[in-house]
Parts: structure tokens; sequence; C-alpha cells
């Protein structure tokens, strides 16, 4: 992926696709809010990406940590794994990159 982390990129026999850090943590985010029982995800102080999610780009793969607050009444195990499925999954299917890690942050329980 060579120096430049800010972009993940997907040598091709045409030339290469580089996708940058803001559309992999808008399709987490995305994917995320659609899950059940999620209230949002949590402000950041925004550095790069999407409110609420942190990228990690190496070699390996990606590596995604979404803080997000869960809605009251919902098993936060459960929601939280439905959260690393839903991501990995959007993320692989759209860009086809590894995802090595989903990282769920609970930051709080939302009363709403």
């Amino acid at each position: 992926m060579g120096e430049n982390k800010e972009y993940m990129t997907h040598p091709e026999e045409l030339g290469c696709i580089h996708i940058s850090q803001d559309v992999l943590a808008s399709i987490a985010a995305g994917a995320a809010a659609e899950v059940e029982g999620i209230s949002g995800l949590m402000n950041l102080a925004k550095k790069s990406g999407a409110r609420g999610v942190r990228l990690t780009l190496d070699d390996d793969g990606a590596a995604v940590d979404l803080y997000v607050m869960i809605r009251y009444g919902y098993a936060i195990p459960e929601v939280a794994e439905k959260i690393q499925t839903a991501v990995s999954n959007a993320i692989e299917s759209m860009t086809g990159f590894p995802v090595k890690a989903v990282n769920v942050h609970v930051g709080g329980v939302s009363f709403q």
C-alpha cells in the first residue's frame, strides 16, 4: 500500500484504485447506522473520516474503531456483534479490501 496511509491502494491490470480513508469511514458509519439497537455514533475530535469512526490502515487491511451509543433495552453484546459483521461485510464487499478488525466502543446508552 505504500507510504501514504490515507488511502487504501488496490493494484489492477489497468492501473491502481485508491480509496480514501474518508470513504471507508463513511461506509463503516452507514453500515453501523443500519443496525437495530444503535442510537448513533459519538462525536470525536474530527481528524479525518466520518463522525464516530477511526481507521488504521496497513498492509494487512483496515482496522476500524467505532464509537457508538446503544438504545436502552437492547443487549449490548448482540448489537456490537451485529455492528462488527455489518461494517466488515460492507467494507469488504464495496471495496474488496480486507478488514482485519472492527472494534466497537460503547460510550453510552440512549433512552430515546
